[in-house]
C-alpha cells in the first residue's frame, strides 16, 4: 500500500492587482527632455504576507519606481501592489513559512508584476520599465524583520523591504 502524496507546501490560488497608481505630471512637455537626457531611476520593493486565515496568506508585493530628470523634475511615479492568495501546506514545518511567505511566494508573482510595469510605464509614453530579477533568498535575508507574531489568533508576518534598484 503507498502512501498518498504529500500536500504541496505553497499554493498560490490566486494573483491580482491589489493598487495601481501611474503619475505622469510633467506629460507632454517632458518627452522631448527625456529623449536626450534619460531620466535618473529609483525603485523600492516591499513584501508583505498578510494572515486571511489558518495558513492562508495574501502576499502583496509592493513596487514603487520614479524616473526623474537631472534638475529632478519627476517624469513618472507608479505604484503597484500586487497580490496572491496563498496556502500553506499543512505538513510545512511553523519554521519554514515565514521564508515561503517571504522567498518563495513573491518568487512566483514578482514576474506578473513585472510585466505590469513594464506595460504601463510604456502606456505612459515612456520606454518600457524592464525591473532586473530580483533574488528573494537574498533579499529576505537581507531585509528579515523577526519571525512570524500572532496577530488576532492568525500567524502573521512582517513585511521585508528593500531598494531594488
Amino acid at each position: 500500500m503507498s502512501k498518498p502524496p504529500p500536500l504541496q507546501p505553497l499554493t498560490i490560488d490566486r494573483q491580482y492587482i491589489k493598487d495601481l497608481s501611474f503619475e505622469n505630471p510633467h506629460a507632454p512637455e517632458i518627452y522631448d527632455d527625456i529623449a536626450d537626457n534619460r531620466p535618473q531611476l529609483s525603485i523600492s520593493m516591499d513584501v508583505t504576507p498578510i494572515a486571511i486565515a489558518e495558513r492562508r496568506y495574501e502576499i502583496v508585493l509592493s513596487i514603487r519606481a520614479r524616473a526623474t530628470r537631472p534638475d529632478e523634475t519627476v517624469a513618472f511615479l507608479i505604484d503597484l501592489h500586487y497580490a496572491g492568495l496563498a496556502a500553506v501546506g499543512s505538513d510545512v514545518p511553523e519554521d519554514d513559512v515565514e521564508p515561503l511567505l517571504l522567498v518563495e511566494a513573491p518568487r512566483h508573482l514578482f514576474p506578473f508584476a513585472r510585466g505590469i510595469l513594464a506595460t504601463v510605464v510604456r502606456d505612459g509614453g515612456y520606454a518600457p520599465l524592464v525591473v532586473n530579477p530580483i533574488d528573494f533568498d537574498t533579499f529576505y535575508k537581507k531585509n528579515k524583520k523577526g519571525s512570524l507574531a500572532k496577530a488576532d489568533g492568525h500567524t502573521a508576518a512582517g513585511s521585508a523591504a528593500a531598494d531594488a534598484s
